[in-house]
């Protein structure tokens, strides 16, 4: 009778709320519904790539898509994100994941002081973690766990419930080689108390296959993405929501195998089986399609991309209103899409938008708004280069260009100075403020910016016949302190960087290509 009650009450998972990040999406998690890692975008990947001639100067700024733009400055307020390009690459522990803490245990009276600690434990445990609070909630799930052992016995579904809440505290803390164990044990205990194909298992399953996909165990994620959706797809139908979340991961790791069609396959059904049940505005419907959105980007497949950001702007237009960052980010993404399709009224117009908001709702030196600037001033070059038979309509545009780039470069120099005097003064030894994602960005912007500022002049002068066979020594002031710019944060979380050091050598085959036989002795200057 006692496992009948265990078996018949599963409680619902409990997610996480927010805490600051960055990402491409900034929608407010739905913790009743959400209960995974949140998917990471893809805009490190290069996504807009656009062929340049490497002899030609003016070009090396021609919009190269929003790599690091969208990764840096779109605020998302999550803790973690999961396995994607980045996803081996990121050290960073103070990150928690919208996942599911799921309680295994039944209804029944507490039997004995045992028992009664542990639902202490495992509530308030539970509480702290849901506050971000993961060492407090560590002695607090681990006290539990030895609770349940001593209260309900070694091979107890409460035991199950305990490892697999401790597993899932050590996988947000990539404690993996600590959480891999705890989550067999849970897996054990369960298939030996309710068998093979129970949704407990499955769901345990899950969160094992987020396990080895948070590691870039793509092999390992994948089997028990499938087991955990053969289970689920018996015990609940085809058409459930957790069926459909386990479908758009497995999905995503056969994407990342390489199986592409076959993973957009499960990811496209996943969305459509949301809309089927009605949470086709929902914030989960919203991520698979931005997710599915990148993959076309990345494809470049430009028109399906445009398609599914529209979708998801008119969403946020509904749910949100254009009081809202959330709103501004998704209205971006669409606009970078259209600048890289040439479309460069409707991106100028969004654009622009995008900035008036974030002026309203953000300070005046938030580095999105720096961001959004430069955006707009390789808009601005962009598309002069296309089309420049007014010649004083073109240098009115670039002068317009030129004013952005350079409150651009002063708001992510802003930012970067001040955390390198906040660590400077700091006593303790914590890793510096800008060696997070917050420095990556702004000093991508602000490579980037220097770069463009180079590209402008040189643009500038090509339109007005100046200088004509001599160097352009703005162009090459600002290249100057582009490379200048990379060597005065010499944090090695920031250089490494894959974003900024492709930014970096753009700048050097950039004053390379400007300087010539000079190169060697005025970079060494």
């Amino acid at each position: 009778m006692f496992l009948r009650q265990v078996a018949g009450n599963l409680l619902k998972r409990l997610g996480f709320p927010s805490r600051h990040a960055y990402s491409a999406s900034g929608i407010t998690n739905n913790a009743s519904r959400s209960r995974k890692i949140e998917i990471s975008n893809w805009h490190g990947s290069g996504a807009y790539s656009w062929r340049i001639d490497p002899r030609d100067p003016r070009l090396w700024v021609v919009i190269c898509g929003n790599i690091a733009m969208i990764l840096g400055i779109n605020a998302n307020p999550v803790f973690a994100k999961e396995a994607s390009t980045e996803a081996s690459s990121d050290n960073d522990t103070e990150r928690a994941d919208i996942i599911g803490l799921r309680k295994i245990e039944d209804g029944s009276i507490v039997s004995n002081i045992h028992t009664s600690k542990w639902r202490v434990f495992t509530d308030k445990g539970r509480e702290f973690f849901l506050q971000g609070k993961l060492d407090e909630a560590e002695k607090l799930f681990l006290a539990a766990l030895e609770e349940a052992k001593e209260g309900f016995g070694k091979r107890d579904p409460h035991v199950a419930s305990a490892c697999n809440n401790l597993a899932e505290l050590y996988r947000v803390k990539r404690a993996f080689e600590k959480a891999e164990p705890l989550y067999n044990e849970a897996l054990d205990i369960l298939k030996e108390s309710y068998g093979y194909e129970d949704i407990r298992v499955g769901t345990t399953a899950h969160n094992v296959g987020q396990f080895f996909l948070g590691q870039r165990k793509l092999k390992e994620a994948r089997g028990f993405y499938e087991i955990a959706l053969k289970i689920k797809r018996r015990a609940l139908g085809y058409v459930h929501l957790d069926c459909a979340d386990t479908m758009y991961h497995l999905g995503v790791v056969l994407y990342l195998q390489g199986q592409e069609m076959d993973g957009m396959a499960l990811i496209q059904d996943s969305i459509k089986m949301l809309e089927e049940l009605g949470e086709g505005e929902s914030f989960e419907c919203v991520r698979r399609l931005r997710y599915l959105s990148q993959i076309y980007t990345k494809s470049h497949n430009l028109a399906e991309a445009e398609m599914i950001q529209r979708k998801i702007l008119h969403v946020m237009e509904l749910s949100k209103g254009w009081d809202s960052l959330d709103t501004v980010i998704a209205a971006e993404a669409l606009a970078l899409t259209l600048l890289a399709s040439c479309n460069f009224k409707d991106a100028q117009d969004l654009l622009e938008r995008c900035l008036k908001t974030r002026k309203a709702l953000l300070p005046g030196d938030h580095i999105q708004i720096g961001a959004n600037m430069l955006h707009l001033a390789r808009l601005a070059l962009n598309s002069r280069l296309l089309n420049s038979s007014d010649v004083s309509r073109a240098e009115a545009e670039l002068d317009k260009a030129k004013d952005h780039l350079q409150n651009s470069i002063r708001i992510a120099r802003q930012f970067l100075d001040k955390s390198l005097k906040q660590n400077n003064k700091s006593k303790n030894y914590s890793p510096p403020r800008h060696s997070g994602k917050e420095g990556r960005a702004a000093l991508v912007i602000l490579l980037q910016s220097l770069n463009t500022m180079a590209s402008l002049e040189l643009a500038k002068q090509e339109l007005l016949g100046t200088q004509e066979g001599h160097i352009n020594h703005n162009a090459e002031e600002a290249l100057l302190q582009c490379i200048s710019a990379y060597k005065e944060f010499p944090s090695k979380s920031i250089a490494d960087a894959p974003e900024v050091k492709n930014e970096y050598l753009s700048c050097l085959k950039h004053v390379e290509s400007l300087l010539g036989d000079k190169f060697h002795e005025r970079t060494k200057q």
